[in-house]
């Protein structure tokens, strides 16, 4: 990061561009720094400092402040990930109260549990388990998942069941929509085949049901059967209304591909966002021009760059933190940039990619009305 000394006095603020930042204020006595992003550095700065004879009105830090610490960033997301990584280096164990990071929800098949049920939780933990998600809010996560499970007969209480034929069940056995092992209706093992056709739903996206119940469709069409084709009609529609109850990012989390394209704080460059396998594999500057004037194609070169990221995955807090600081951008309705969601690595839409990175670059080239270098 670069530095300012404030003993300058204000030729030092003076001297900085209104361009967006991170940055950091230190008292003159040690402690803990004030941690803030901004669009317009020397703006904000003068906020908070003021001038010689004229105080700031908000915080007047002008006293108490030794030096400021800041880095230029040229898109939200990447401001957001800065922010981030002095909050852990630099505010302690409460870090993530202080820049209000709060976690995406997500749908979590219990494997753990001998009997095995879904909850909607925020965190990604070490327990054996599938997580499926982020989703934008609480609510569409529980109705994408009181949905999809009417396709199934898993359980949904939250107990953990002492089997036995005293049990008095519940409604949603008395529906047709639980197994009942509560009941020893059904055995283990039995119950156990239901949960993994629910785990390859989740981990296939849906696919796992709606491509026997298309092909089952066809067949009946085929055969002029058409009383058995339109019940298999109205399952494929009833698996596609659920399907469409997904947030955009969702995917079971080892299967979460993402490519963003986000303005660079450097001129004739994009940064390219990597998530790969449901973990954030950072920032890689991508010039929009070859280097050492070789004659390559943006595709060409995209697809190099892409053959080179990482698949290694950071311990949970962290995983589940950056996963929320991208779904917290890419849900806002203030993101900047663009993002490819994908559902294989070795299938992103490159044509697609080309045309972000052309989309992003022209609008960088359009100066900030607030910018001065």
């Amino acid at each position: 990061m670069l530095e300012l000394d404030l003993a300058r006095g204000d030729a030092a603020l003076e001297e900085l561009p209104n361009r967006p930042a991170v940055f950091l204020l230190w008292p003159k006595g040690g402690g803990k720094p004030w941690l803030a992003r901004t669009n317009v550095l020397r703006r904000r700065l003068l906020r908070l400092l003021g001038t010689a004879g004229k105080p700031s009105r908000m915080l007047n830090l002008r006293e108490t402040a030794g030096k400021v610490e800041y880095q230029f960033t040229g898109s939200k997301l990447e401001a957001q990930f800065l922010t981030w990584e002095l909050a852990r280096t630099h505010l302690g164990a409460d870090y993530r109260k202080e820049i209000r990071l709060r976690l995406p929800p997500w749908v979590k098949l219990v494997l753990s549990n001998a009997y095995p049920r879904t909850q909607v939780t925020p965190r990604v933990g070490r327990t054996r388990a599938i997580y499926f998600g982020p989703f934008r809010t609480r609510s569409t996560a529980v109705a994408f998942e009181s949905e999809f499970l009417d396709l199934f007969q898993l359980r949904r209480c939250e107990d953990d069941l002492v089997p036995s034929e005293a049990h008095p069940g519940c409604i949603y056995g008395e529906m047709g929509k639980c197994l009942r092992p509560c009941q020893r209706v059904v055995g283990v093992e039995e119950y156990h085949q239901e949960s993994r056709r629910v785990a390859a739903f989740l981990e296939t996206a849906g696919q796992s049901l709606l491509h026997p119940a298309v092909a089952a469709r066809e067949r009946a069409s085929a055969d002029m059967d058409f009383e058995v084709a339109a019940v298999q009609h109205q399952r494929v529609r009833r698996i596609e209304d659920v399907l469409g109850l997904r947030d955009e990012m969702a995917a079971e989390i080892n299967s979460l591909h993402a490519v963003a394209v986000v303005p660079s704080a450097d001129p004739d460059c994009v940064m390219l966002g990597w998530l790969r396998g449901g973990a954030w594999q950072g920032f890689t500057p991508f010039p929009l021009t070859a280097p050492n004037g070789r004659a390559v194609s943006l595709d060409t070169r995209l697809r190099e760059m892409a053959a080179s990221v990482s698949e290694a995955v950071p311990e949970p807090t962290i995983r589940m933190e950056q996963i929320a600081i991208v779904s917290r951008w890419f849900y806002s309705s203030w993101r900047d940039g663009e993002m490819l969601v994908v559902d294989s690595w070795d299938k992103i839409p490159w044509r697609k990619l080309v045309n972000a990175v052309s989309r992003v670059a022209k609008e960088q080239a359009t100066p900030h009305p607030d910018s001065r270098s």
